[in-house]
């Protein structure tokens, strides 16, 4: 990897004091499209902007560290699919050893999916790698871009950081732990059962926690898109869970409260649900509150479905978490010990070890 280095004033108020060479990161910043990166077309925002034009609105950053750009793709999140993640997974693994950190600029309506998919793609790295976007483009006169990727920049040049983290609202995030939990609002980002790992102020990064790396971090670049989702509403029918599981290899079904698990007359949602898993499906039960997680073990209406070994549950893993978690696993191995193991197998803090 190259070297950078910046000749800079030790003390910028005095003009006359000694300089010294100053060591600059080498910093990749991604461009994937997003709201930063919009403008307006006529028929609403779309993203128009690389990533070169980008910093163009923050020079300020190229006194942070050294910047390289490249532009895999340029979308709108909404239209991110699996394939985008394994994408950037593999050109995180061929750049990964001529770059310091990387800054993912990114839609933040898929945003939290993508910070777990490639902390399942990419584990143990000890760079960093930062996701981060905005709610406002950057060409906005006010937009909360500019500060957002300024921040990014600033972690992805940390030596306490590892892995892939969210970067949002001066707010720094674990990657399995991110949830988008405000539509408009700046403070778009939450920690969902976990402490940020650290804060930025004017600037300056506190970290709280460090998180943790490999010696060699383990690149992956195969998943396993046949994941559902459905979310239970009153009177949800049987019909539905089956078409679900004949579709798909795995079916994550949000829950009431700590897990509970409806029985209707007539409409035994657990009889389908066991049948599935006896004809090689993965059934991972969760909960539709955000914080706190399940525990289907409470009530009777969860506990029948405890009872059954074959089914799993997400405790206080997030949604988005447990999604790209079962499409890696299940792009490893489809026995179910196997995937017991390795879901209940804590990565990167996404599920508190409960081996």
């Amino acid at each position: 990897m190259e070297i950078w280095w910046k000749f800079r004033y030790i003390d910028k108020r005095n003009s006359s004091a000694l300089r010294r060479w100053v060591y600059m990161k080498k910093i990749l910043i991604i461009g994937t499209g997003g709201t930063i990166a919009s403008g307006n077309m006529g028929e609403g925002l779309t993203p128009v902007l690389t990533t070169e034009q980008l910093l163009n609105f923050v020079p300020s950053v190229r006194e942070i560290c050294h910047v390289e750009c490249v532009q895999p793709f340029s979308m709108d999140s909404t239209n991110i699919c699996p394939e985008h993640w394994v994408q950037l997974a593999i050109l995180l693994r061929e750049q990964y050893d001529r770059y310091d950190g990387f800054v993912i600029c990114h839609g933040t309506d898929t945003m939290a999916y993508t910070a777990a998919a490639l902390s399942y793609l990419v584990q143990g790295a000890q760079k960093p790698v930062i996701l981060t976007g905005a709610q406002k483009p950057i060409s906005f006169d006010s937009t909360d871009s500019k500060i957002n990727l300024t921040d990014a920049v600033i972690c992805a040049s940390s030596d306490t950081l590892h892995g892939v983290m969210v970067v949002f609202n001066g707010k720094v995030i674990q990657g399995t732990r991110a949830c988008k939990t405000n539509s408009k609002s700046y403070e778009a980002f939450s920690s969902i059962n976990y402490p940020y790992l650290g804060v930025l102020r004017d600037g300056r990064l506190f970290p709280y926690i460090e998180n943790g790396y490999l010696d060699k971090p383990v690149f992956y670049d195969r998943l396993d898109s046949r994941v559902a989702l459905l979310k239970l509403i009153p009177g949800t029918r049987c019909s539905l869970v089956s078409y679900m599981l004949e579709q798909n290899d795995a079916l994550i079904i949000e829950a009431f409260g700590v897990g509970g698990l409806p029985d209707y007359a007539g409409n035994d949602l657990l009889s389908v649900i066991e049948d599935g898993v006896r004809n090689g499906k993965t059934v991972v039960l969760t909960t539709q509150v955000q914080n706190e997680g399940s525990d289907i073990r409470v009530y009777q209406v969860g506990y029948r479905a405890y009872q059954c070994p074959r089914i799993l549950e997400a405790f206080d893993m997030t949604t988005e978490a447990v999604c790209a978690k079962l499409m890696w696993i299940l792009a490893r191995t489809d026995d179910m010990k196997s995937i017991q193991k390795l879901f209940y197998t804590p990565v990167s803090n996404d599920i508190f070890d409960y081996s």
